[in-house]
């Protein structure tokens, strides 16, 4: 497939932080390919499986983690790329590593890492993700962390636009390896932005009925998703409802794409260069203004039915419990560390708790609920509501 000439090139990109030597290299892969194998081999990536999306540590085996959002975040972003004449490859490994900064626990982890660091420097999930991959995640022999390219790192750091306040984490690792925050990135990056809103606005439907925390009935009261409804009815009318239902999510999904799409194509005609792009006042991958309106609607009524259901409220402030005392413990007891950990823990501050954060954030749901066990003798409860 041609290349359109707004799309990001991995040959004339702006290179990796550290030099490598490229003797015995394996196979004949583009540096984006590269970098979507290193993301993929990660240990960061695998740990995502143990991660919650929306429920937390659920005892059944369909809900979705942060390791298969991710995967159907670049399913999503895979077809938009291919559609605009896009690297598939760099949207691709920036759909897969979007979310490898999360801490155990989702938002509710965040919000209590935030509280404990919050005079040292606070701790943002976007920030930690390039944390882990420029310098925690480290398996090769002549340079710390994953020595992915710029522009995997640039549009990491900007895919929800640019940057006018870096946190601490983004403004050293920004030094070190600058990647104009400032900027609008690229379209890969743009695009990989909108295949998250895409796939958890729909999928995290799908969840919420499987839960019970959604009904048919509740989805009516949207007519965005009644219309569509109504039109799988009159296509499958002899459909089980929980068919129609899952037909509904692909449906969306079809249709909030498709509007991506032809949106996106009128807004970059006429533009000649990946530079044209970061130059851009504003973002080129974009819903139409009817469907933005309708996403934020969907949104709204997402926190109101799903994510603010009291049984979620419930289970985040017993997640948050979790890490709060997980962070204090190990502060006030170092030793309850593991021994890798104990023996690199700074004598100083902020680098001691960054260092504490840095060492909770990788936690899994499951295994910071086992450190519970161990440092406090019981597991916490009300963290499970399906």
């Amino acid at each position: 497939m041609t290349r359109a000439p707004y799309a990001a090139d991995p040959a004339a990109g702006r290179g990796r932080e550290f030099a490598e030597d490229r003797a015995g290299a394996r196979g004949p892969r583009s540096e984006f390919q590269r970098d979507r194998d290193r993301i993929i081999h990660s240990i960061a990536f695998r740990r995502l499986r143990s991660k919650t999306q929306v429920f937390i540590a659920p005892d059944g085996d369909h809900y979705r983690t942060r390791l298969t959002h991710s995967l159907e975040v670049a399913q999503i972003g895979r077809v938009i790329a291919r559609a605009l004449g896009l690297d598939e490859d760099l949207t691709e490994a920036l759909c897969l590593a979007h979310d490898i900064g999360h801490p155990p626990f989702g938002h509710a982890g965040e919000a209590a890492l935030q509280a404990a660091m919050g005079e040292r420097g606070g701790f943002d999930h976007n920030a930690h993700t390039l944390r882990v991959l420029m310098r925690l995640e480290s398996p090769y022999c002549g340079h710390p962390g994953l020595n992915l390219s710029w522009d995997v790192l640039e549009g990491l750091a900007k895919h929800n636009g640019p940057l006018a306040a870096p946190n601490w984490a983004m403004h050293e690792l920004d030094q070190a390896f600058p990647l104009d925050l400032g900027a609008w990135p690229s379209l890969e990056a743009q695009v990989a932005a909108l295949a998250d809103d895409i796939a958890y606005d729909n999928h995290d439907i799908d969840d919420g009925l499987r839960a019970g925390f959604l009904t048919l009935d509740d989805l009516m009261e949207l007519p965005l998703l009644a219309d569509r409804y109504r039109e799988v009815e009159r296509r499958f009318p002899a459909a089980p409802v929980d068919r129609r239902l899952r037909e509904l999510v692909r449906s969306q999904i079809g249709a909030m794409v498709n509007d991506v799409l032809e949106t996106t194509r009128g807004a970059i005609a006429g533009v000649a260069s990946v530079a044209e792009v970061r130059a851009h006042p504003g973002p080129l991958v974009s819903f139409s203004p009817g469907m933005a309106q309708a996403e934020r609607t969907l949104k709204q009524f997402m926190y109101a039915r799903l994510y603010l259901h009291p049984e979620q409220v419930g289970a985040a402030e017993a997640a948050s419990d979790v890490v709060s005392r997980l962070f204090a413990a190990f502060d006030q007891d170092p030793g309850s560390l593991p021994a890798t950990w104990g023996a690199r823990l700074p004598a100083t501050e902020p680098e001691r708790s960054r260092h504490l954060a840095d060492y909770i954030a990788g936690m899994t749901d499951r295994y910071a609920i086992d450190n519970c066990v161990r440092i406090f003798g019981q597991a916490p409860a009300g963290l499970r509501n399906v």
